[in-house]
């Protein structure tokens, strides 16, 4: 193989890879409309590896010329399939939605970083500071909770918040 064929082999190979392009996207387009929103959402590790996945799929087909547009819109299908099976499990069993979700963590509240939490998570306590920061929150005394979500983000709950959502909150979440 010459160097010239690393860069360009052929039109025939542009032209497979616009071809393919364009159908394994629009195929993946159509399939994630009809899914519904919740197949894009980053509400879990599960929901974020399945999206990774397809991008991954995508790029395969697309640049792949042992794999055919077929296998490509079957592999997308499998895993938006797999996946719509998964939430409709999670949401009919405790056990599964266990499996698949993680529970929202509890890192600082009222005043007190919650250091066992917070190492359990992974988190510094500049990165609570910091998450207060992006929230609009000049500094701690005025966030009554900062929670790490099922997703990863950290969520702040300002002191100005009702006592009745909190209480509610803090039942959802286990100091």
């Amino acid at each position: 193989m010459s160097f010239d064929n690393l860069i360009f082999d052929n039109f025939n190979v542009i032209l497979r890879t616009v071809l393919i392009g364009i159908m394994a996207y629009l195929s993946l387009v159509i399939i994630l409309r009809v899914s519904g929103k919740r197949t894009l959402t980053k509400m879990n590790a599960f929901d974020f590896i399945v999206t990774i996945a397809l991008g991954s799929i995508l790029a395969s087909v697309i640049t792949s010329k042992d794999i055919t547009i077929a296998q490509g819109i079957t592999a997308f299908l499998v895993l938006v399939i797999m996946q719509y099976i998964i939430t409709k499990l999670s949401v009919k069993s405790r056990t599964v939605s266990k499996l698949v979700k993680s529970q929202p963590v509890l890192l600082y509240y009222d005043g007190e970083y919650l250091l066992e939490n917070m190492k359990k998570a992974r988190v510094l306590e500049a990165e609570v500071r910091q998450a207060a920061r992006s929230g609009g929150k000049s500094d701690l005394s005025q966030v009554m909770a900062v929670v790490m979500e099922t997703d990863g983000s950290i969520s702040i709950i300002s002191k100005q918040s009702k006592e009745q959502d909190l209480d509610k909150l803090f039942s959802e979440v286990k100091k």
